[in-house]
Order: structure tokens, then C-alpha cells, then sequence
């Protein structure tokens, strides 16, 4: 707590010498706007594509309001979302089933997807930057390239919108010695914005449930090597020298360094992984574009970026839980492995506006990835030594993938009350040694209002996506000969708005998954990855909101969703770790003294998973509720916000992932500083 203390006071130190130069104090929600340069699809012009299928967003009022910290934290509540941590102790966002890799992910237009297994951290990228982030199912716009089976997640920054210097500073601390430090700075000018942010995030742990049953790999209290650390620096800056002409810039540069707790249980059942002992110890990523609109006269509209995004890893498996040697020749699979991955690429539309008949978008991108991976690994068996010895292997491995795309859409408004659009995308892939593939893909939806409170909508799309450069050529897992997955998305639904300032969204979905990509036990201690010939995904996505009384706002979510494996020969019926329920509620009300206070809630129920060996068997993962609270008070006019909440706060024992249990109540309070 005293590396707390000490950030308070600087704080408050900070605030008295602001106070007295030319800063105006105050409320700053309208200080910053949203910057769309980056935006592949443009919110603000209201495409008929945003409307035929689902998209949702969360703004950076609710992010505030519930006090989520990452990406993961922030999208919790949205329906169809299930957030799972497992064994490499990284939270994954799975969406209607489907994995990370199989959902773009962007910042800006820059695509945070790993180029080694097309996952992502949600825990690298904070919130004090975002001004929305937008969840759009898999009948996305074609727009955004190859790779979205699942669907976007497409994250919009902040920029400076008004005149002078504005921003925040925030403090907050919790258990375990945990702290967060966030600042802001923004403003703009007649021809220039600009938003700057930083934060540094620090916990030794999480702590387990009251109730955990130790076990002799893990004996309850703080989680063992659940440690992380993680600084964040981010800048965007704007120019506009005519009415038409815009230019941007946006920089991301962050650190990190983490454990990955192990499994409690320790391949002692036929469910359980054999526990690792896992860190890493070094995270360095930069990732930056520089975009430009220009407005041409005429129908013609031109936009195009140039984008980098470049991650080094340093990470060691080591002997035991003392996390210092991996010199034990008894033991397999110690390793201390150095990845630098980077993806560089560019983004170019050409939209032709046809008036009253809509507008078409012809768009190109291209990007190549690029994986250099060097280290050693201890799985050489030594002949004729009982019991079983290793010798380490040294590898240096280096890949490179190129994608490209090329799309032409038609959005059109019909009669003020309906809305088309068309689409077709061809992709190309290019592998390192040849074997280059390519596929196509398109998009049909409609949106009709049937009256000014009823909106019914439909859509379809066959998507693909490559194989990564680990399933292809992963040492000890790839699969060079991987075939392109391929989706095809049916989606229905209806918008409704209700008396009493409430409205209801119902939507059903079908998706149907060829050569899905997934690791394949070929045997007792050798997994690799295969393509399954077909999975199927459906449900039901319902969320809806009130906002009758004066300052309260409630909200509900549920979702249901079915799987099945329809894969020649499996012994597979629902897919693993995919909950088939999941409700959500959240209410934030504010009081007219400035307190405000927010309420959420999600309910996991009924989710399976199988054995890893065979014949397979089944198990089912416990249920779980949490429950989670936040009060904000504003000061002074708003000069000064203290808050305090509680995460888990019945202190719920769960697991997302058999024999990883998750973090039990978790206490913090802090403050902001608004200048």
C-alpha cells in the first residue's frame, strides 16, 4: 500500500500546481471526441451495413461507470460474449462460440491480432484512451478484411475537441499491493487536436475465494504466480489544413511482464493439463498508422492508412514453482523462447457517392506477418537412461505470411425507412515456400421499419480465414498442409422500442463452420492441428433497456447458444468451454448530489468440457454468478471524483477453465482528478 500512498499524494500535489496556471477545472466529458480516421467503417455516416446485422457498442461512459479497466472487463455484459481464462493465463473474449483468433480485432484500424496464433491480450490494452468500442457479429462489413468469422471488435480512441489544454489524473489501489495510475491530456485548436494518454498497472496477484479446497499445487490465498505489471503510452494527433483535407497520427507503446498461474490439479484426472511453470518476463509492443481523408470534389471520397504493429516476447518455463532453474533433465518441456512478431500493412477506400442511390466502396489492404522465434527447449529424449532423461534443442525459426484483400460494397437507404447491402471480397493468401491459397467471400442484409418503433432486419455472409503462421508451422503442433476455414452466417432480427423509454433487440443467428482449425491429440503426449469438417453454432441474443425514471438506467442480457461438432467420427456432441446460458444486468443511477452508483451482474450456467484422452468423456464446469459494485462521487464542483467498489462481491469460488479458478472478492477505491 505504500506505493499507493505515494501515488496519491502525487496526485494531489499535481492538482495544486495546476491549479494555479491557466487551467480551467471542471467537468471534461465533452473535451474529447472521437477520432474516425482510423475507422474502416465509418460510424458517423450511418451505413446501411451497421443496421442489417449486430452491432454494439460501449461507450466510455459505461467503461467509466462500471470502472472496467481492460478490453475484456469492458465487454463482459455484451451479449454472446464469454470471457475465459485458462492455462495461459491471459482472459480470452470468445464470441457466439467462436475463439479470439477467429475475431478481428482493431485499434484505429491497426489489427492487434497475434501474427504467430491470431489470439490477442485484452489485458494490454487499457480504456483511458477509447472513446467506443464497437462488437459486430460475423456479418460484418467486408470492409475489414480477412479473418472475421466470428465477427469485430473495433476499438475507437480519443482526440481532442475543444480549445485549451484538458485531461485527468487518476489514482487507484486495492488488495494484493494492486495499483492503477491513468492521465490524460487533450486539446485542439482551429486546424489541430491531439489526445495523450499513459497508465501503469501493477498487482502481485489475485486472491482466491474464502472457500477454495487447497490442493498440492495450490493452497488458497493469493494465487500462485498470478503476478502482473503492465505500462501503457499512447498519442494521437490531428491536422485538417483545408475543409477537405484530414490528416492523423496515432502511437501505441507498451511493457508487461506476467505469470501464468498453473493448473491445481496437475494431470492428476483425466480432465486436468499437467501444471507449467510459466512467465513472461518481458512484453514490448509498438504499434502506430498515419491516415488520411481527403474529400475529392465531386462524388469521389478517398481514404487510405499505412499501419505497423510490432510485439517482442521474452517468456521461460522452468523446473517447479520456485521459478528460478530449468536445468532438471527428468523434466520435459522447460524452455526460455524470444518471439518478435509485426504485422505491417495498408488500408485503402475509394467510396463513390450516388446521392439519394446510395454509395459504393471499393476497398484494397494488404498486410504481411511476420514471426522470428529463437531459443531453446528441453524435449530431446537421451538414449537408454532410466528413468527418462532430456537434453535441450536449440531452434531459430522465421516466417512470413502475406494477406490481401480486395471489396467492393453497396450501401443504399430506401424510401427513409429501409436499407440495402451488398457485398463481394476475394483474399489472397502467400505462405513462406509456396502453397498459396485464395477464397472469396460476400454479404446481403436488409433492414426494414415497419413502423417508426419496429425494425426487422436479415442478413448472410460466407467468410474465411487463413491459417496462422503457429498452425502451419508450429515445431512441435503445425500443420503446413491446413486447409482455409470457412463460414457461412445466417442472422435475423427485430428492434423494438417499448413505452415507458425502454427498447428490446431480439436477434437469432446460424453459423456454419468448415475446416474449423483446432490442436488434435495424435497422441498421449503430442497434440497437432487439424481441420474438422464442420461445426455448428446457433442461438438466441436478447438485450434490452429502461431509461424511465429520471437518472436511472437499467440494463438485461441473455444469451443462448448451441453447439455441435458434426465432424466424421468425433465423439464430441456440444464444444467445450461454450456456455449454452448467459445472463447479465447492470443499473447505474445518479443521485443529485453527484453520487453515482452502478450494479452488474453475470450468470455463466452449463458449459462442458472433455477429457484428454480417449474414448472421451464429458464433464460439466460449475455454474457461476458474480456480482459486482461501484459508487463515484463528484466533489467540488466536480473537481475531484473519489470511488470505491467491489469485484466478486459474494466472493464466488469459479472456474472459466477446468482446474484454473479465477479471482475471489477484490476491494479498491480511488480517485480522478479532472482538469
Amino acid at each position: 500500500m505504500r506505493r499507493w500512498l505515494f501515488f496519491m499524494v502525487s496526485l494531489l500535489a499535481y492538482e495544486l500546481i495546476l491549479s494555479g496556471a491557466q487551467v480551467t477545472f471542471g467537468q471534461t466529458d465533452d473535451a474529447t471526441g472521437t477520432y474516425t480516421l482510423g475507422e474502416i467503417v465509418v460510424s458517423a455516416e450511418k451505413p446501411a451495413v451497421e443496421s442489417v446485422g449486430t452491432t454494439r457498442e460501449v461507450t466510455a461512459e459505461d467503461i467509466q461507470n462500471r470502472d472496467a479497466r481492460t478490453i475484456d472487463e469492458a465487454l463482459q455484459l455484451l451479449p454472446g460474449v464469454n470471457i475465459r481464462t485458462g492455462g495461459e493465463g491471459v482472459p480470452r473474449v470468445d464470441y457466439r462460440g467462436f475463439k479470439p483468433r477467429h475475431t478481428l480485432i482493431l485499434l484505429d484500424g491497426i489489427p492487434l491480432n497475434s501474427t504467430v496464433d491470431g489470439q490477442y491480450d485484452p489485458t494490454l490494452i487499457p480504456v483511458e484512451n477509447i472513446a467506443k468500442i464497437k462488437m459486430m457479429g460475423g456479418n460484418s462489413s467486408l470492409l475489414y478484411g480477412e479473418g472475421d468469422l466470428g465477427g469485430v471488435i473495433n476499438i475507437v480512441t480519443k482526440k481532442g475537441s475543444r480549445k485549451g489544454i484538458h485531461g485527468t489524473l487518476s489514482g487507484e489501489g486495492g488488495e494484493e499491493e494492486t495499483s492503477l495510475v491513468r492521465g490524460t491530456v487533450s486539446g485542439s485548436s482551429d486546424k489541430m487536436n491531439f489526445f495523450l494518454s499513459s497508465s501503469a498497472y501493477n498487482t502481485n496477484g489475485f486472491r482466491l475465494a474464502d472457500d477454495f479446497t487447497p490442493t498440492d499445487q495450490e493452497n488458497g490465498g493469493l494465487r500462485e504466480n498470478s503476478f502482473r505489471r503492465r505500462q501503457n503510452y499512447f498519442a494521437q494527433g490531428g491536422y485538417s489544413p483545408r475543409d477537405d483535407l484530414d490528416i492523423g497520427m496515432v502511437f501505441q507503446y507498451y511493457r508487461s511482464e506476467f505469470g501464468k498461474p498453473p493448473s491445481t490439479i496437475n494431470g492428476t484426472d483425466d480432465f486436468a493439463s499437467k501444471s507449467k511453470y510459466e512467465r513472461v518476463d518481458d512484453l514490448e509492443g509498438i504499434s502506430g498508422h498515419v491516415a488520411i481523408t481527403y474529400d475529392v470534389p465531386g462524388p469521389l471520397e478517398l481514404r487510405s492508412w499505412v499501419y505497423v504493429n510490432q510485439l517482442r516476447e521474452n517468456k521461460k518455463g522452468y523446473d517447479d514453482n520456485h521459478y528460478r532453474t530449468m536445468d532438471d533433465p527428468l523434466i520435459k518441456g522447460t524452455y526460455h523462447e524470444r518471439d518478435d512478431s509485426r504485422i505491417t500493412g495498408a488500408n485503402m477506400q475509394v467510396k463513390y457517392d450516388l446521392e439519394s442511390w446510395g454509395f459504393f466502396t471499393l476497398g484494397f489492404n494488404g498486410r504481411r506477418e511476420s514471426w522470428d522465434s529463437e531459443g531453446k527447449i528441453r524435449d530431446v529424449e537421451i538414449p537408454k537412461t532410466k528413468p527418462k532423461k532430456y537434453a535441450f534443442r536449440y531452434f531459430d525459426d522465421d516466417k512470413d505470411l502475406d494477406v490481401s484483400s480486395a471489396v467492393l460494397e453497396y450501401n443504399v437507404t430506401l424510401f427513409d425507412h429501409a436499407g440495402l447491402v451488398l457485398g463481394y471480397r476475394h483474399n489472397w493468401l502467400e505462405k513462406d515456400g509456396g502453397g498459396n491459397d485464395h477464397d472469396w467471400n460476400f454479404l446481403a442484409g436488409l433492414y426494414y421499419d415497419l413502423t417508426k418503433d419496429t425494425r426487422i432486419k436479415g442478413s448472410a455472409a460466407r467468410k474465411t480465414r487463413f491459417p496462422s503462421i503457429s498452425q502451419l508451422y508450429d515445431e512441435q503442433s503445425g500443420n503446413p498442409g491446413l486447409s482455409t476455414e470457412t463460414s457461412y452466417n445466417y442472422e435475423a432480427g427485430i428492434e423494438q422500442n417499448l413505452p415507458w423509454q425502454t427498447k428490446v433487440g431480439l436477434t437469432g443467428f446460424y453459423t456454419d463452420v468448415k475446416n474449423y482449425i483446432e490442436k488434435v491429440a495424435i497422441s498421449s503426449s503430442v497434440d497437432r492441428y487439424q481441420n474438422n469438417d464442420k461445426y455448428l453454432f446457433e442461438g438466441i441474443e436478447i438485450m434490452g433497456e429502461n431509461r424511465f425514471f429520471k437518472n436511472l438506467m437499467v440494463r438485461l442480457g441473455y444469451t443462448f447458444l448451441h453447439t455441435r461438432d458434426r465432424s466424421t467420427g468425433s465423439e464430441k456432441d456440444e464444444l467445450q468451454y461454450r456456455p449454452i446460458h448467459k445472463f447479465t444486468a447492470e443499473g447505474n443511477y445518479l443521485f443529485d448530489f453527484g453520487l453515482s452508483a452502478n450494479v452488474n451482474l453475470t450468470r455463466v450456467a452449463d458449459q462442458y468440457f472433455y477429457s484428454k484422452n480417449t474414448p472421451l468423456q464429458k464433464k460439466k464446469l460449475g455454474n457461476f454468478t458474480i456480482l459486482n459494485m461501484k459508487v463515484d462521487q463528484a466533489l467540488f464542483n466536480r473537481r475531484l471524483h473519489l470511488y470505491a467498489g467491489v469485484d466478486n462481491v459474494c466472493d464466488e469460488k469459479y472456474e472459466e477453465s477446468y482446474a484454473f479458478p479465477q479471482a475471489g472478492r477484490f476491494v479498491y477505491g480511488g480517485m480522478e482528478i479532472p482538469f
